[in-house]
């Protein structure tokens, strides 16, 4: 279930419990700027198949920051 955390949930979760962090950047973006050992997986290419490999027993921080 998606929940809404801030600065200090991110990094008390990446810390504590070793998140996977997915920025939904478009892949251009992605390789501009971003957080250092994120995943890429594009919003348009989020899907069953594409995180298949995320580890399900690890929380999963989901990113897109919006230039605009």
């Amino acid at each position: 279930m998606p929940v809404s955390i801030d600065r200090t949930e991110v990094q008390r979760l990446l810390q504590e419990e070793a998140a996977q962090v997915i920025e939904v950047l478009p892949t251009a973006e992605y390789e501009e700027q971003h957080i250092a050992g994120a995943i890429n997986i594009p919003l348009k290419k989020l899907d069953r198949s594409s995180t298949a490999n995320l580890q399900n027993d690890r929380a999963i921080i989901t990113y897109c920051h919006d230039f605009q």
